[in-house]
């Protein structure tokens, strides 16, 4: 693996910088000033509206697609620098330049199994940031970290499924914009349990389709990912050919979903933590406690100096993974995205977790980021997938490759 970014990469992350310095940074409190005006924690703002045109107008644009049909032909070792770059601003930098979760994934998804009519009915409005979309996988009676769980049905009836269930944590359910939802469900109840799931499109406006309440996230309403919904279908009736990819097939498409959804998240993790530990660093110079500045607290330094060590550990494993996603696929990559997903949130944690201490009260107040990157990283350690389910899995890997062949006798 080469660690040098190619020329392309680096021309990319010189552009989004700028784009980050002189837009989006800016737009910060003017967004948080925007919402607070609306009195809708999930309303669309101007600013934003103005930082989408901005990024399409210098080429920011769908840079996390590689299939050059759809979006930059990017890399994820090419991509994962600037994903992480958009990760500084988690609220703002992702939606702006439209790779925000879960759009991304729901493209992705739709890219490679929707049908061509669902490509164009629903792909190419994504990628022009027209509308958005939601995710619905999470179900509130199961435990659905065993995606095999999922209780809600999705029943043939003709030339119709007719879907019955209730999800929650539906990522993007509460932006406005919201058009369609992807709805995971159990066509087959008695078939192989990972051949029950298939997945199939809902428009947000069918009849039966009740959007009961948003969900908060540590008392954040998550607006980076459209906010979280938890919805009711209720004898909802939608065309067959609204099935992705085939029966049975769910189960797979998640899998396929989730696996690069894991690694951007990732991506924009180490972009948190390296805007906390700048914080903290600008915090740390300037304050002055006991008669010196902070800077020269032999425990700050330490949170510093561990925070480094920790966000470059991180970010190498990332690109490790991107660079693995990329030579041989998402499957081989395996055991290096279970092992992101486990790091890079704890790390993210921590580091956001010492700027905070370094800024005492001003650190969970609204007046600095820092809460709301912490709560971010918080809740990945649960997002797709908690930490135990990958450490299991992982363990079991290890234990197979360990595990000598029994000799025939």
């Amino acid at each position: 693996m080469d660690f040098a970014y190619d020329s392309r990469t680096e021309q990319l992350r010189a552009e989004l910088t700028a784009f980050l310095d002189e837009h989006v940074y800016p737009a910060e409190p003017v967004h948080a000033e925007q919402v607070a005006v609306a009195g809708d924690p999930w309303a669309r703002t101007p600013v934003l509206a103005e930082l989408k045109v901005e990024a399409r107008k210098r080429g920011l644009w769908n840079l996390f697609l590689p299939d050059r049909r759809y979006g930059a032909g990017l890399t994820n070792l090419q991509y994962a620098p600037l994903a992480e770059l958009t990760g500084r601003s988690p609220h703002l930098a992702p939606e702006a330049v439209n790779c925000a979760a879960p759009d991304t994934g729901n493209m992705e998804l739709l890219a490679e199994f929707g049908s061509d009519q669902q490509r164009e009915r629903w792909l190419r409005p994504l990628l022009e940031g027209e509308i958005r979309s939601a995710f619905c996988m999470t179900e509130p009676d199961v435990a659905s970290s065993d995606a095999t769980n999922i209780a809600t049905r999705i029943t043939r009836d003709g030339d119709h499924y007719v879907i019955n269930g209730r999800k929650w944590w539906s990522s993007g359910a509460m932006d406005p914009r919201c058009e369609i939802f992807i709805v995971m469900g159990k066509t087959d109840p008695d078939a192989d349990r990972h051949r029950q799931q298939s997945m199939v499109l809902v428009p947000r406006d069918t009849p039966g389709v009740t959007v009961r309440r948003g969900m908060t996230v540590f008392g954040y309403t998550d607006g980076s990912h459209g906010g979280h919904a938890e919805i009711d279908f209720t004898d909802v009736r939608v065309p067959a050919e609204n099935l992705v990819g085939v029966e049975g097939g769910g189960f797979a498409i998640a899998q396929a979903r989730l696996g690069p959804g894991r690694i951007h998240h990732c991506m924009r993790l180490v972009g948190m933590a390296e805007r906390a530990l700048e914080l903290l660093c600008r915090r740390a110079s300037e304050r002055v406690a006991f008669g010196r500045p902070l800077a020269e607290q032999g425990v700050v330094r330490e949170w510093i100096a561990e925070s480094r060590v920790r966000i470059e550990q991180a970010r190498l494993l990332v690109l490790k993974t991107a660079w693995l996603m990329d030579t041989v696929g998402n499957k081989g990559a395996h055991t290096e995205i279970q092992a992101i997903k486990i790091a890079t949130p704890a790390m993210a944690e921590w580091v956001i977790d010492k700027a905070i201490q370094g800024y005492g009260a001003a650190g969970v107040s609204q007046d600095t980021p820092l809460a709301a990157l912490w709560s971010q990283a918080r809740t990945l350690r649960l997002a797709d997938g908690p930490d135990e389910v990958h450490r299991a899995s992982l363990a079991r890997r290890e234990l197979r490759r360990s595990t000598p062949t029994p000799t025939p006798t």
